[in-house]
């Protein structure tokens, strides 16, 4: 059986992930194809992971790619997490994701709205989404608010927690445009805001993407789609595929199962790899990267100890969000902030010399002026980045 160290996992983490000055990316799409898709929780993060990958491009560069050429695509995927698409993926992750996420709300949707509407409650949900959606196509884009105005029945409350002292009953708004999103009906336009805002308007996929809509079956989107995932973030033990994805254990063998895979050992512990990515992947000179908050290399894997180490307490919120990190040469070496006054701020957890420091010290100044005036606070705090800008 090959062995792939941890040596070799960062080397590759490195090479296909864009870690290094000589591997960035000069267009916006190849960065996010670099990670398969970039992690948008925070809207941020998009940006500035773009801007960790990439040379000459701007800010701008990111939204034109976002709004104007529509070759990214904002959508919900996998473990209902947001998520900015390649356009030319958006079908895979529809059918493999999507469909079924959409399906599976609608009906934990269906059982609150049971006890508040008469008769079917599935029926009448499918048909307020007919009606939103069809409200969005004659606006063209819209806020939830406008959509909430020309479509009464968005307004109707529901208290998902009735008799709590956290009981609050809200309107549907945003369960329907979270149903039309997932289902492909609807995309998220351009924010009312700068690259920080997640205050999005909305667009009807007919418009937006009016190509989308590529044939495939789930079974064939599953499978490749963690074709892709493997590419980038293999080798890897199965339990991080199947986390990745959200999937079940015996989803993901399914998925795998027309693919050509290899076993490999990583440090005495089982990992999948496709069985043409076997060569030794050539080495980096080390180098440097500021990686947001969330930021897709991170959060590609569960198990991290193999490029994370001992420094998951600092890093790492109570619920599993990663804070923005410092990497040297494949694995995190320390984290980063970004003060009210704009500076960048880091802190090194372990020794790694002098060419490291100065490196970090040129990526943190080409991060200040990435940023601009823009200030941007992490939607998930952990504790250094807190320590950091206290």
């Amino acid at each position: 059986m090959r062995s792939m160290d941890r040596v070799e996992r960062q080397r590759r983490l490195v090479r296909r992930q864009l870690l290094a000055p000589e591997l960035r990316a000069k267009d916006v799409v190849g960065v996010a194809e670099s990670v398969v898709v970039l992690h948008a929780t925070d809207p941020a993060t998009v940006y500035l992971a773009v801007a960790a990958r990439s040379s000459g491009l701007s800010p701008a560069d990111v939204e034109r790619a976002l709004y104007e050429e529509r070759e990214l695509v904002r959508m919900l995927a996998m473990r209902r997490t947001m998520f900015v698409a390649p356009a030319g993926l958006v079908p895979v992750l529809q059918a493999a994701v999507g469909d079924e996420l959409a399906a599976k709300q609608r009906r934990n949707y269906a059982r609150y709205l049971a006890d508040v509407v008469d008769g079917d409650a599935v029926a009448w949900l499918a048909e307020v989404e007919a009606e939103t959606h069809s409200a969005l196509l004659e606006l063209g884009t819209a806020t939830g608010a406008q959509l909430a105005a020309a479509v009464p029945r968005l307004r109707t409350q529901v208290d998902t927690a009735p008799g709590k002292p956290y009981s609050k009953p809200t309107a549907i708004t945003s369960w329907v445009l979270l149903l039309l999103g997932a289902a492909g009906h609807i995309v998220r336009g351009r924010p009312n805001g700068g690259w920080t805002s997640s205050q999005y308007t909305w667009a009807p996929m007919e418009t937006w993407l009016p190509h989308s809509n590529t044939e495939t079956t789930a079974a064939e989107a599953r499978t490749d789609l963690v074709r892709r995932w493997l590419r980038t973030f293999g080798p890897a033990p199965l339990s991080d595929l199947v986390w990745w994805t959200g999937w079940s254990q015996a989803t993901v063998r399914k998925a795998l199962a027309p693919l050509a895979i290899a076993e490999v050992n990583l440090d005495g512990e089982p990992g999948l790899v496709l069985a043409d990515d076997l060569d030794a992947e050539a080495p980096s000179a080390p180098a440097a990267a500021l990686l947001p908050a969330l930021d897709p290399t991170p959060m590609g894997w569960k198990t991290r100890d193999w490029f994370l180490g001992p420094h998951a307490g600092a890093l790492f919120d109570r619920t599993g969000n990663i804070g923005p990190t410092v990497w040297w040469d494949g694995r995190v070496v320390g984290g980063w902030a970004q003060r009210a006054d704009g500076e960048i701020v880091w802190r090194l957890l372990e020794d790694v010399g002098a060419e490291a420091e100065q490196a970090v010290t040129t990526e943190a100044a080409r991060m200040t002026a990435w940023y601009g005036d823009i200030r941007a606070i992490p939607r998930f705090r952990t504790p250094l980045e807190r320590e950091l800008t206290a």
